[in-house]
């Protein structure tokens, strides 16, 4: 089944009001970029999707990325580890109105939580967050002396990756550090949306080489010249 599309306009047109969305990205590294920008120019044109919980290491950088989604006002909930970024400005505005709910995760806790909602697991136990704020309310055992959360898993409607390479069928390969989060998003959402900087054809790809398999991705979208989210902060650009 051939998962390419023309253009990111149509990759992300049946993203619905209210969807939990996965991003990817640590950082800079493995944002894609032009997914979440295709995603916020819908917005802003027709007022979908809105009320959306975003899932990422961060709360967006600078005005682009996630924060481009957050100055929009699409954004309605945000789980991630480090709501305070370089330039969180996006993020404090809406979060201080009381505009954007925010759940704190540890970043160990965070990617666990993904992985086991992408595993089938429904809930795991850890030791992070023992006696603190993050702890409340939940469930908390003993084992061989010592007291453990149970943590719940984390899955999503739709997860936005960025690939370095990708096949027609889906399969992807990532570049160096930007793999990060990507493959565990990927297994946890009902649909994945993926930008590859190469789209190839079916066979391109050695099987040994791919990281996501293309049973795991919905479509992909050749971005030939992906932006670094990094550079465009710097720059003191703004989508």
């Amino acid at each position: 089944m051939d998962k390419s599309v023309a253009g990111l306009a149509e990759a992300v047109a049946d993203i619905a009001d209210g969807d939990v969305v996965m991003i990817a990205g640590f950082g800079g590294s493995g944002i894609p970029v032009e997914l979440v920008h295709a995603l916020v120019a819908r917005f802003r044109n027709t007022g979908h999707p809105g009320n959306l919980t975003v899932v990422n290491n961060n709360a967006g950088t600078g005005a682009v990325g996630i924060a481009a989604m957050l100055d929009a006002g699409m954004v309605g909930k945000v789980i991630c580890s480090f709501p305070r970024s370089s330039q969180p400005e996006a993020f404090t505005r809406r979060y201080e109105a009381g505009e954007v709910a925010l759940e704190l995760v540890p970043q160990g806790t965070l990617a666990e939580r993904i992985r086991a909602g992408g595993a089938g697991i429904p809930a795991f136990y850890t030791s992070t967050g023992v006696g603190t704020e993050l702890a409340e309310g939940k469930p908390c055992e003993e084992f061989e002396g010592r007291m453990y959360l149970r943590e719940r898993w984390l899955k999503a409607d739709v997860a936005l990756v960025k690939a370095e390479l990708a096949d027609r069928l889906g399969n992807l390969t990532y570049r160096l550090a930007a793999r990060n989060f990507a493959p565990i998003m990927a297994m946890a959402a009902r649909k994945t949306i993926a930008q590859a900087t190469r789209l190839v054809a079916p066979g391109a790809i050695a099987p040994e080489q791919v990281v996501t398999p293309g049973i795991f991705v919905a479509r992909v979208v050749e971005v030939p010249e992906p932006a670094q989210e990094e550079a465009l902060v710097r720059a003191g650009e703004a989508f």
